[in-house]
């Protein structure tokens, strides 16, 4: 891990963002807790997917159960295909995935197959990462499987969803003819979703439970490529407009040869430069008919759209755009957090969220806990309280609160001192340029929802 993903991690507990998952028992591996902070900041970007993809008159949202009829996998190819290549350490029993050990040592497996992996690693005689003897590779399915019901046999066998895509393709007629919806228009979704993982690491990138924003768009046939790319312009300037992440710090990547799935027509991710490297954030992903036909095929119901102007009856295509909410937080801590050298020897740490999405918008700091300033405080802390996430703080010196706020991302700070006594006035500091100003304390809220609504990163 590197220093800056470590002091990031570090920060993360100790300001309340993410903790270990059961960490007084030792913890579970890859599952981690959000904290008041970070429940926060993780349901505001919620909230911004949200409303960028449903307040549209063309996409309705769903909540699908997690647990679904098994054919479901099958039908989409989960219980055949959605497997990562395993090897053992035979002395541990440690697993590994086996593209990630010869990526480290070099190889580059782009485009490689299972069996080409499998000769690869032979050929290389690599070992564990603790030195010992590995096992022959074999597929290992990623899907957490259990059981319904009182009896713990075949029949009762049922899977933790991996993706959210297919609560979505499967209630495609349910919601067209619930809201009268033509082509084209999407199905979006927020929701639990679960893997296996081998590897598991960095953080919130790679975890065993996460949460996924989906939105399905079906579209008719012929048209795919037209939506494929509108949606890869409107999901790209999500990034940079709602979360505030320099366009710098952005790229594309497209899938090409054995790298595209057996279900898609054209894919590309949007990926971020992240502490450790660049990784994927969302895949828009051209499907096709893929999926609709599937379930059609397995469940024997029509899935078709009948299209009134045409009278025919048509199986849509279908544009997929797929995102981590846990790993978007990820991203946007990530985006956040810097350190910088206020002047020498003075060091501050600072988060840089959007204002937007930041879990507390306004710090009320009173100068001094007496003289009626804690009490004027309070009144604006009421005041802005049911419009804004704030925070009241009297305790310690106003340079090391100004810090703590820094620290969590806070983007503004607002003084109650002895002039406020005077002229009804307090100082708003903001975070990032440490600017102060003086603001009617009547004109507060639209002050800061305006400074909000133009805010830029500073590396943007």
């Amino acid at each position: 891990m590197s220093d800056t993903m470590e002091k990031l991690v570090s920060l993360c507990k100790r300001k309340g963002f993410i903790f270990q998952s059961s960490e007084i028992y030792g913890g579970l591996n890859r599952c981690w807790d959000y904290g008041p902070l970070g429940v926060e900041l993780l349901r505001n970007i919620k909230e911004s997917w949200w409303r960028a993809m449903t307040y549209r008159e063309d996409v309705e949202g769903i909540d699908a159960s997690i647990l679904m009829h098994p054919r479901t996998w099958e039908a989409s190819g989960h219980v055949e295909g959605f497997s990562d290549p395993l090897v053992e350490d035979r002395k541990t029993n440690e697993r590994f995935r086996l593209d990630h050990l010869l990526e480290e040592a070099g190889v580059d497996v782009t485009g490689m197959g299972f069996e080409e992996m499998s000769a690869k690693i032979l050929e290389l005689g690599l070992k564990s990462p603790k030195g010992n003897e590995l096992t022959n590779p074999r597929q290992f399915n990623l899907m957490f499987k259990t059981h319904v019901g009182p009896v713990e046999d075949s029949a009762s066998v049922v899977y933790l969803r991996p993706e959210t895509a297919q609560g979505i393709f499967v209630n495609f007629l349910n919601v067209q003819q619930a809201m009268r919806q033509k082509l084209p228009f999407g199905i979006a979704q927020i929701g639990k979703a679960f893997r296996n993982e081998i590897t598991t690491k960095n953080f919130l990138f790679r975890t065993r439970e996460f949460e996924q924003m989906e939105m399905q768009y079906f579209v008719m046939p012929g048209e795919d490529e037209k939506w494929f790319d509108y949606w890869r312009e409107q999901r790209y300037r999500w990034f940079t407009e709602a979360l505030g992440i320099p366009a710098s710090r952005l790229s594309w990547h497209e899938h090409v040869g054995a790298e595209l799935a057996h279900y898609a027509k054209a894919a590309f991710d949007i990926q971020f430069e992240f502490p450790f490297g660049t990784g994927e954030v969302e895949g828009i992903h051209n499907r096709g008919q893929f999926d609709l036909g599937r379930h059609e095929e397995y469940s024997g119901k029509q899935m078709k759209f009948f299209n009134e102007q045409t009278k025919e009856k048509v199986l849509p295509s279908v544009v997929e755009t797929s995102i981590g909410a846990s790993r978007s937080t990820m991203m946007v801590l990530a985006n956040a957090f810097a350190e910088e050298e206020i002047k020498e020897g003075d060091l501050r740490t600072v988060m840089r969220f959007h204002p937007r999405i930041a879990p507390l918008k306004v710090a009320i700091l009173p100068l001094v806990k007496r003289d009626g300033m804690p009490e004027v405080a309070r009144r604006i802390e009421a005041d802005l309280r049911p419009h804004l996430r704030v925070f009241y703080d009297e305790g310690g010196a106003i340079g090391r609160r100004y810090r703590r706020m820094d620290e969590v991302g806070t983007p503004f700070c607002l003084t109650v001192d002895s002039e406020t006594l005077t002229d009804d006035t307090v100082t708003i500091r903001e975070r990032d340029s440490m600017a102060q100003e003086r603001v009617k304390i009547a004109d507060l809220l639209g002050v800061i929802n305006g400074r909000m609504d133009i805010w830029k990163h500073p590396e943007s």
